[in-house]
């Protein structure tokens, strides 16, 4: 279950007891293959998560530190509101000019200061096509260097290489193979399944 304004799903009535998933696109493309497959990555999450989808990386303003105290710009709010209340998150972003999306980014740049992010169990789905000259591997190397900066605890086991094409989504915008969808099941288990004491990580390497 997704819980977004952009997404009419049904909802479940309640919250309380559940492992809080929360799912970033870095994508704001109509029809994007990264927001597919954090939609399915809450469709194959296990009974007791409830996701939400971050959707508000449009309207995000321009990062500037001179705007980064309270009152907070709403969008920017209601950003650090969905990470502090998320127990865990799953990033999943394209690659534009060898690094990160600017928009995306821009979102990265605006959790620095709030300090949410801190510790917070992460990781990420790479969902490049398999004809991207580099596999997508600069935007998450850069991924990688901004969670660092912030401390967010990245769970390795949970990163993921799923090699994408827009035929692999369904009309439901779900994706559609099993053998992608096992794989991103398992790799959804296993950010669910970390437990802060276990892993000291910063770095992430992308699992064939």
């Amino acid at each position: 279950m997704i819980q977004s304004s952009a997404v009419n799903e049904v909802i479940q009535s309640s919250a309380v007891n559940k492992t809080r998933l929360l799912l970033v696109s870095g994508s704001t493309r109509h029809g994007s293959t990264n927001t597919a497959v954090l939609r399915t990555a809450a469709a194959v999450a296990p009974p007791g998560t409830h996701s939400e989808l971050f959707d508000g990386l449009a309207e995000l303003p321009a990062f500037n530190p001179d705007d980064d105290h309270e009152p907070l710009p709403a969008p920017v709010n209601e950003l650090r509101r969905q990470i502090a209340e998320a127990d865990v998150i799953l990033f999943c972003t394209p690659e534009y000019a060898g690094a990160l999306p600017g928009s995306f980014k821009n979102l990265l740049d605006w959790t620095v200061g709030g300090g949410e992010i801190y510790r917070k169990p992460v990781a990420w789905i790479n969902a490049s096509s398999v004809a991207a000259p580099t596999g997508g591997a600069g935007a998450h190397t850069s991924l990688a260097t901004v969670l660092g900066y912030v401390g967010a605890d990245v769970i390795e086991p949970a990163c993921l290489r799923l090699p994408m094409s827009r035929d692999l989504v369904g009309t439901d915008g779900l994706v559609s193979e099993q053998g992608l969808r096992e794989k991103l099941a398992s790799a959804v288990r296993a950010l669910l399944g970390h437990r802060p004491a276990e892993s000291t990580a910063t770095e992430c390497t992308l699992s064939p």
